[in-house]
């Protein structure tokens, strides 16, 4: 047999092998590797769309916290990863503020990663240590000015969505605070209600409970209507910063390469976990709005959001410190 003919096989073989592969996966447990400490929004509903994908593809969804360097750490493990639907990301537009934010990491979005389906999203909330002197936004932003550089706000480390909205929100209104990053939301809200840190603009979804117990003082929350579960506090544009929005979303990504049968399975079966009435009326009571699309339009919507947070980046002059 010639070097075509075995050739033509070869490509035969793999071609027949990449539906095969698809249909027997999973065939082993499944790795979701979250680039984010325990406890913050990306942790939480990646353990409850693994625990879902367990139940359904009969196979152990796995979450492996991965946290540190603004999440390039644990991305750079699935763009390094082999291409065969055993590795996973939950990301954020933590990764859509980097791809300009960070211009030293060891990957590309959109060329070393897959889009396979988003999840939710989220607003967030600008709230303050109790002990600080103002009750409401304008006071907030009337304090901040009166003693430039003095305030700090907290965020899980460079790029988050809680570090962008901070920045957003000092270029809006003219104000010079302080980012104080930490290693995850998780500690950077603990700083928070120690009183370490005066500031946070964090997920509703995590940040709910502790306005309740007055932990922390809401100032406004950052959507374009005011948050159902937080009904009494206005949103930042409506409490004095006009056209200010800032949200939170998440998402799957896989290492480039990965056989489209196997990510078009998997964003069919996340489609279903979050078409489930449970699912939806829990997040409900979280603030948190499922979302659907095809693996394309999520690679749309990725592409849209970095041309966007491209354009913040560069208006809020925000730098990794």
């Amino acid at each position: 047999m010639g070097w075509a003919s075995r050739l033509g096989l070869a490509i035969l073989a793999a071609t027949v092998a990449l539906p095969a592969m698809a249909q027997g996966w999973p065939a082993k447990p499944v790795r979701i590797v979250v680039p984010f400490g325990p406890g913050g929004p990306a942790d939480v509903y990646a353990r409850i769309v693994g625990q879902e994908l367990t139940e359904s593809l009969k196979q152990q969804f796995v979450i492996d916290n991965k946290p540190g360097a603004g999440a390039v750490i644990g991305t750079d493990v699935v763009a390094k990863a082999a291409p065969d639907g055993y590795t996973l990301l939950m990301m954020s537009n933590t990764h859509t503020t980097n791809e300009t934010l960070l211009s030293n990491k060891p990957y590309t979005l959109m060329k070393d990663l897959a889009p396979v389906a988003p999840v939710n999203s989220s607003d967030l909330v600008m709230v303050v240590h109790p002990s600080l002197p103002a009750n409401t936004l304008a006071e907030f932003i009337a304090l901040a000015k009166k003693e430039p550089g003095k305030l700090a706000y907290a965020s899980s480390g460079p790029g988050t969505p809680y570090h962008m909205a901070g920045e957003l929100f000092k270029a809006m209104t003219g104000t010079d605070i302080l980012h104080v990053p930490h290693k995850s939301s998780g500690e950077a809200r603990n700083a928070v209600m120690g009183g370490h840190v005066q500031i946070m603009f964090d997920a509703v979804t995590t940040m709910k409970g502790s306005i309740n117990s007055g932990h922390v003082r809401a100032l406004g929350t950052t959507g374009d209507k005011r948050s159902d579960i937080l009904p009494n506090v206005p949103t930042v544009a409506e409490a004095g910063v006009p056209g200010y929005e800032a949200t939170i979303w998440l998402g799957i990504m896989a290492p480039a390469g990965t056989p489209k049968e196997i990510v078009d399975k998997l964003n069919a079966e996340v489609g279903k976990v979050l078409a489930k009435p449970a699912i939806r009326e829990a997040w409900a009571k979280q603030g948190a709005v499922p979302i659907t699309m095809t693996a394309p339009e999520f690679g749309a919507f990725l592409q849209r959001d970095i041309d966007k947070w491209a354009k913040v980046v560069q208006v809020s002059g925000a730098k990794v410190q």
